[in-house]
C-alpha cells in the first residue's frame, strides 16, 4: 500500500485528480480530529476511524483506509483518544483541574496512584501501560517553548492526598520546578473563592496554528471534545473568570511550596 499510510492516501488523491482541500470538502472531514489532509499525508496525524471511512467513500477505495488505519500502542480511555491526539498538536494548552493534577504534569508515582483508583480495577500490567502512555503525553513539555501550558488548579488538587504524603510532596515540587523553569504557569483557585462555574468538571482549552481553538471537558467516565465556536467561547469565558479569582503566579508558587513542605514534614 505504498511506503506508508500517508503516501498511499496521497497517491489515491492525486489519481482522483483532487487537491487536498477538495478531498477534505468531499469527505466532509471533522476538524475535531484533523485540520488538513496535508497532515495525514505527511504522517503528522492519524485520522479517526470515522474520518478514514469518509476518505474511503470520497476516494472510492472500499475500506482500505479504514482497515489499515495505523494503530498506536497507547492506553487511554476511549473517550479521551481524540483529545490525546489534539494535545500533541496544540501550540497552547490551558488546563483546569478540579481533583487531580493534569495528566501532562503528573509524576510517575502520582500517575500510578491516580490510575490505581480505576473501576473496574486494572491489573498491574495494564496499569503499567496506562502509566507509560501518560508519561509519553508529558513529552510535549520536552520542547522548551511549545506548547505554552497554563494550569489552573483548584486548591483541592493540592490538598487531597493521592498516593501518600511523600508522593504529594514530590508531585507538587515537580509543579514548582516547571514554573521555575518558566515552562508552565500554575495558578491556584483557593477555597476562599467559594463556588465558581468550572467546579462542574475538568476543562482543557487548546489552540492551534492551523485551525480554530477546541475544548475538552470531562466528568466521571465521560469526556467530549467541543468544536462548536459558541461552546468553546463559553468555556474560554468560564476559564478566564476562574483565572481572575485565582491567586497570582508568585503567590501560587509560595502556596505550593508551603503545602509540599507540610507533606514532607509528616512523612
Amino acid at each position: 500500500m505504498g511506503t506508508n499510510y500517508g503516501d498511499w492516501l496521497k497517491e489515491q488523491r492525486e489519481a482522483a485528480g483532487l487537491t487536498q482541500q477538495q478531498l477534505a470538502e468531499a469527505a466532509v472531514m471533522t476538524r475535531t480530529h484533523i485540520a488538513h489532509i496535508a497532515h495525514i499525508e505527511a504522517g503528522r496525524r492519524v485520522p479517526s476511524r470515522e474520518d478514514a471511512r469518509r476518505l474511503d467513500n470520497a476516494l472510492n477505495t472500499g475500506n482500505v483506509l479504514s482497515r489499515f488505519l495505523p494503530q498506536e500502542e497507547v492506553a487511554v480511555a476511549d473517550y479521551f483518544e481524540a483529545a490525546r491526539l489534539l494535545e500533541q498538536q496544540a501550540v497552547m494548552i490551558r488546563e483546569f483541574a478540579l481533583s487531580f493534577v493534569p495528566g501532562i504534569l503528573q509524576t510517575e508515582r502520582y500517575a500510578r496512584a491516580v490510575l490505581s483508583t480505576s473501576f473496574p480495577p486494572v491489573g498491574e500490567e495494564e496499569c503499567d501501560r496506562l502509566v507509560v502512555t501518560r508519561l509519553e503525553r508529558a513529552k510535549v513539555l520536552d520542547d522548551p517553548v511549545t506548547p505554552v501550558v497554563w494550569a489552573l488548579l483548584d486548591e483541592a488538587v493540592l490538598r487531597r492526598v493521592v498516593g501518600g504524603r511523600e508522593v504529594m510532596a514530590e508531585q507538587i515540587t515537580h509543579l514548582v520546578r516547571l514554573v521555575e523553569r518558566r515552562r508552565v504557569r500554575v495558578h491556584v483557585v483557593p477555597y476562599g473563592v467559594g463556588a465558581y462555574q468550572l467546579l462542574q468538571g475538568l476543562v482543557t482549552l487548546m489552540s492551534f496554528e492551523d485551525q480554530p481553538p477546541l475544548a475538552y471537558s470531562e466528568g466521571v467516565q465521560v469526556g467530549k471534545v467541543h468544536d462548536s465556536p459558541s461552546v468553546v467561547t463559553r468555556l474560554e469565558g468560564a476559564y478566564d473568570l476562574a483565572l481572575s479569582d485565582a491567586v497570582s503566579l508568585k503567590e501560587s508558587v509560595a502556596m505550593m511550596q508551603a503545602i509540599a513542605k507540610e507533606y514532607g514534614r509528616c512523612d
